[in-house]
């Protein structure tokens, strides 16, 4: 057995015997170049697509989170050969008209099936297939200039995180220097006496926790505009991606890549997009000024200045306080009923108390691992067998992907799914590691993209899990956010680490209470990010756009905080890259979440019958189903959505009720 269970990838060359088994499998084009228009032909394009995914998947779980450069390297190398290929099978035109005939003669038996040749139709068309040879040779080109350049923007991210000096080091708090590193300077500029300094490296994950802990403002500040001033390199990536991107949506027809990105998604049109995030913006403002006026006004207090500005590197450090002393809250208390090992206890809690199935920690052979931190599990239900595989990598190290995801190695189908689910909590070395809750709720976050992906069970893996249209693809993930706030599921297995007591209800109160009280601007913020997201991608003018200026003026606009004159936060967004004019979705999806949270779990979060509902009406279909029909079948003719200019947009009200709009 070698990595991720492929008997293939027993050394990092493996890779290349990958690709190469993938690739010289052309007995299934010719296969399906003799067949009439037939449901096996859609059976036969399935399978082609499981062994081109197998490969991408596994090669992008390995270029993320393998600690050996060579297999890095080789997986690398592998999953640009095998785009490449796909590149090949996207223009292959007896691919692309036996499918267009199945769909065409209406010889297809099931819907899913008749989805399937639909949605590989509208791929084919996507990569241009349709298009006269010239035209078609230029959108391969630009393909593949936007994948390089993908590549490089993430690149840029990891090997450039930018760092901060601090001297002296008494000016970071005792409790907060283990996020530092020491260094020295000469005082006197010579091999004299020597002053001792902290040092930062300026990722997001880090400066995130320090913001929320430096009294002192002037290093606040300098973390703040350095860790929103790199990689100063992905300003060109970006400028390079934005015009490759509306090349591309020109020569497809459309007047912009935000066209191009939505028309076959739920919203169907850009504008109905814009229209949606600007209904928000507008909804939300009033509420978002009030709390920005009530943390000046406490800033003003606590540094005994009336007219002193609120900046934006106050926002994590004052709410912070406001939080802690309005609701008696210490982050460090709440740490020690989330252990991390009673948190995994707790998603097994879960899955068994909703779908009846169980967690098993299971044999891990040396090849089939990329670190020794890494465990498996295996789901298992009493009459159905086993569900799926999941791999957990759940602690930080160095040049490993700084976020957290989920990633899927093999397509579910009618048969068992593996997936991986990959975090960066701080390991402890050896010790119990403790989670802050907002590493609770994103571990629960991953968790729902990973149970979509172990209960799907479709006939095609091109739909299996999170396979989806991109406006619902982050619901089970938001909904499963919910679970991590609820008293009710917390008791189950949040336990203080030393006397074993049950979280108080008063505590859980509390956090969710200080979670409600900004409510509105991290809404904001969200909202803020798609406009940008959509922004970039939108419509072009004739010269190239200066992006740090549409970011600051959108922020100007759409928040109610300022902008910091050369911060370019947005060459860290790797969302620009990874969905491109897609971020709303994550709106989206918030919508539909709070919807099915209020009429489907919040009366009994843990019944059978919850779980029940959840898996045979949204979770098991992935994306075998039509959107707008999986959300009405999942909580009936209600308003989760509504049509809005030909498109779909989701109902806001449970949002809004939710955060007191």
């Amino acid at each position: 057995m070698g990595l991720y269970g492929f008997s293939v990838l027993r050394t990092a060359k493996g890779f290349r015997r990958f690709v190469d088994d993938a690739i010289q499998r052309p007995e299934l084009v010719s296969h399906i170049s003799k067949l009439p228009p037939s449901m096996e032909i859609i059976s036969t394009m399935d399978e082609i697509s499981n062994t081109v995914c197998s490969v991408i998947d596994s090669a992008e779980l390995c270029r993320n989170t393998h600690p050996d450069r060579e297999y890095v390297k080789e997986a690398d190398k592998a999953s640009m050969r095998i785009y490449e290929y796909l590149q090949e099978l996207n223009t292959n035109t007896t691919l692309y008209n036996a499918v267009f005939k199945c769909e065409r003669d209406h010889v297809l038996h099931s819907e899913e099936a008749r989805r399937a040749a639909h949605t590989l139709r509208v791929d084919f068309e996507k990569g241009g297939i349709h298009l006269p040879t010239e035209k078609l040779q230029r959108v391969n080109e630009l393909n593949l200039e936007i994948a390089l350049l993908g590549r490089k923007f993430n690149e840029n991210i990891m090997m450039d995180p930018g760092m901060v000096d601090i001297y002296p080091y008494t000016r970071i708090k005792k409790d907060m220097q283990h996020h530092f590193r020491p260094v020295y300077r000469f005082t006197d500029g010579s091999n004299g006496r020597k002053e001792k300094g902290l040092r930062i490296t300026t990722e997001p994950s880090s400066v995130s926790s320090v913001l929320k802990s430096i009294p002192d403002d002037e290093v606040r500040k300098e973390l703040y505009i350095r860790g929103n001033s790199v990689p100063h390199a992905n300003l060109r990536v970006l400028d390079d991606l934005i015009r490759t991107r509306h090349e591309l949506a020109q020569i497809m027809g459309c007047k912009s890549y935000a066209e191009f990105s939505i028309r076959h998604n739920m919203a169907g049109l850009s504008e109905v997009v814009s229209t949606f995030l600007h209904d928000m913006s507008r909804i939300v403002r009033p509420k978002a000024d009030e709390e920005f006026e009530r943390i000046r006004d406490f800033k003003r207090k606590m540094v005994g200045e009336k007219s002193v500005d609120l900046e934006p590197w106050d926002e994590s450090y004052f709410t912070g306080i406001m939080k802690s002393s309005t609701f008696n809250l210490d982050s460090s208390v709440i740490a020690r009923y989330f252990p991390l090992s009673r948190c995994l206890e707790g998603l097994k809690m879960l899955v068994e108390s909703l779908f009846g199935a169980t967690f098993h920690r299971i044999p891990i052979s040396p090849l089939e691992s990329w670190h020794p931190d890494v465990i498996k599990l295996s789901l298992h239900h009493p009459q159905e067998g086993d569900l799926g595989f999941l791999y957990l990598d759940l602690y930080s190290r160095k040049e490993k992907y700084p976020g957290c995801a989920h990633f899927a190695i093999r397509g579910g189908r009618k048969i068992s799914e593996i997936v991986a689910l990959v975090c960066n909590f701080p390991s402890s070395d050896g010790l119990a590691t403790r989670l802050d809750h907002w590493d609770v709720e994103t571990l629960f976050h991953e968790f729902g993209h990973a149970l979509h992906s172990l209960l799907s069970r479709t006939d095609y893996q091109h739909f299996s899990g999170t396979r989806v249209a991109l406006d619902v693809a982050e619901t089970p993930s938001n909904l499963f956010e919910y679970y991590a706030w609820d008293y009710r599921v917390l008791k189950k297995f949040a336990r203080e680490e030393t006397s074993g007591d049950p979280i108080p209800e008063n505590l859980v109160k509390s956090m969710n209470s200080a979670r409600s009280m900004f409510a509105a601007t991290e809404l904001q913020r969200q909202i803020f990010y798609s406009l940008l997201d959509l922004s970039l991608f939108g419509e072009q003018v004739s010269s190239p756009r200066d992006t740090i200026s549409i970011y600051g003026d959108l922020k100007r606009e759409h928040t109610s905080w300022g902008h910091v004159e050369g911060t370019h936060w947005h060459t860290r967004f790797s969302h620009l890259i990874n969905y491109g004019a897609g971020y709303y979705s994550y709106l989206y999806a918030r919508c539909f979440a709070a919807t099915i949270w209020q009429e489907i779990c919040s009366v009994d979060p843990l019944s059978e019958n919850t779980g029940n509902v959840l898996r045979t009406s949204f979770l098991c279909h992935g994306g075998a189903k039509d959107p707008a029909a999986l959300l009405k079948g999942c909580i009936g003719e209600g308003n989760i959505i509504r049509n809005c200019n030909g498109g779909v947009i989701p109902d806001i009200t449970s949002l809004c009720r939710e955060i007191g709009l």
